[in-house]
């Protein structure tokens, strides 16, 4: 985001001012701001609670995703962006592309191109819309193409550095540096993702080998991690392509190992609930925490590589993903070797600890898991809930609105039916210069080329939520 207040995703007054600035205002203009809201319309509204202009540019974002004539342009037109190696389509050397880009696709997806963006960006989605917290990324990482991965399987990457000092200087020093300003920028409780092949060709050979990590990278790790932890913020290991996948688990497990073992999770890892693997994976490593005495962390997605990974990894069908992802999410919050990790735990291999997120743009999904934890029946150490900024706002709305009828059915006392365990909800968003962010940005359009219908049911609602507001300003019913 830039640093003007226009420019942040979800900038707005302070709910604290609304009052101040009301009487200065039509009844109409006050209709289209975002509420200060009680928790009954927030309840009815979840919506109600996003500044206009955040409304507008998601309503235009799934307008475009939804519709096949607008997206295939569009798509190609992000892919030339994020690939080419002219500076004409390099954001961060042509201001006029630069300034396009960062009042569109990036303010509705990114956090910001410095530090002050940032705080600004993560305040006011604490503050005004009343997240737990956020999920913090450092935009740099390497999407390859398959002839990129084929060349993984020799050392030619590795060559085209002239030294390993200049692959360390070059490649591994900045990754480390925006990754140690990541871990600075969040708050306590709040997680940063990391993604290994920011750091460059000597990771990702390491990688595609499942080799240890070089002593760069693993010391730099270690700095990293040792940082995250006196901070109190905790670590995602982000899931990545096939050709680097199985390395990225190893590396996870050792950190784990490491760092995971006060009863609490330091470091995640991140199974990709589409791959017909993941259910042998992770038993796998929930036996390896059990028998080694650490907490697992657990982030569960269904993956965003639909558009590079083998098909026939993945599930033959949505409906098949969608059983993965309840099934697992259910056997990790109780506890239990159930579902897909049924029969894991015939060997006598007890439950590990495990702390968990549960990343999902799947509103039933959410739905399922959120009946978990408000029922009681979680046991897992720390749950959280979380959706990618920008996208699937109906469904990160639905858990604020849920937490705040939590906490307003405690603040009534003994005697309440809202006294149920509170969820807690956070955004992920990523940050870095305009051109960092393109080969992530590209992904999100992928992704929402590939879950149409869910785009279709977020522009849904933000029409539902343009309509209200408009009637609103005619003081129609809400």
């Amino acid at each position: 985001m830039s640093s003007t207040s226009t420019r942040a995703l979800h900038s707005s007054p302070s709910r604290a001012s609304a009052p101040a600035i009301a009487p200065a205002l039509g009844a109409e203009t006050q209709a289209l701001l975002p509420e200060a809201a009680s928790n009954a319309t927030a309840r009815t509204n979840p919506l109600s609670v996003l500044p206009l202009k955040v409304v507008l540019r998601s309503l235009a974002t799934t307008t475009i995703s939804s519709s096949p004539l607008l997206l295939r342009p569009s798509m190609a037109i992000m892919s030339a962006l994020a690939h080419s190696a002219s500076p004409l389509l390099d954001p961060d050397r042509n201001p006029v592309l630069r300034f396009l880009l960062k009042h569109t696709f990036y303010a509705q997806f990114c956090a910001g191109e410095d530090a002050g963006e940032v705080r600004r960006t993560i305040a006011s989605l604490k503050r005004d819309i009343g997240f737990t917290g956020v999920i913090l990324g450092y935009a740099r990482e390497v999407v390859m193409s398959e002839a990129q991965t084929r060349e993984l399987t020799s050392d030619a990457g590795i060559q085209n550095c002239a030294t390993v000092d200049e692959c360390v200087r070059n490649e591994i020093v900045p990754w480390a540096a925006g990754n140690m300003e990541t871990v600075r920028l969040a708050s306590p409780g709040d997680f940063v993702a990391l993604k290994f092949t920011g750091a460059g060709r000597m990771a990702l050979y390491a990688l595609s080998g499942q080799q240890a990590p070089p002593k760069a990278l693993a010391d730099a790790t270690d700095r990293i991690c040792e940082l995250a932890a006196a901070r109190g913020v905790r670590l995602l290991f982000d899931a990545e392509q096939q050709a680097v996948q199985a390395g990225i688990d190893d590396w996870t497990l050792r950190y784990m190992s490491r760092y995971n073992t006060d009863g609490r999770a330091v470091v995640y890892g991140t199974y990709q609930a589409y791959l017909k693997a993941t259910p042998r994976v992770l038993s796998a490593h929930l036996g390896a925490a059990s028998r080694g005495g650490f907490a697992l962390g657990v982030k569960l997605v269904r993956g965003a590589y639909l558009g590079s990974d083998p098909r026939h990894l993945m599930h033959d069908s949505k409906a098949d993903t969608d059983a993965a992802y309840d099934g697992i999410a259910e056997a990790v919050l109780t506890r239990q070797w159930s579902g897909p990790l049924a029969g894991a735990g015939s060997g006598g291999v007890g439950f590990p600890v495990v702390d968990m997120v549960l990343a999902s743009h799947n509103a039933e999904s959410v739905r399922k898991g959120r009946a978990i934890v408000e029922g009681g029946r979680a046991r897992a150490t720390d749950v959280a809930f979380a959706q990618l900024q920008g996208m699937a706002d109906e469904v990160s709305c639905e858990l604020v609105a849920s937490r705040a009828a939590a906490a307003a059915g405690a603040a009534d006392g003994p005697g309440n039916d809202m006294g149920a365990p509170a969820v807690r909800s956070y955004k992920y968003l990523v940050w870095g210069t305009t051109g960092e962010c393109m080969k992530y940005l590209l992904r999100r359009a992928q992704e929402n080329r590939d879950a149409v219908q869910r785009t279709r049911s977020g522009r849904d609602a933000m029409v539902g939520e343009v309509v209200r507001r408009i009637r609103g300003m005619f003081g129609q019913c809400r």
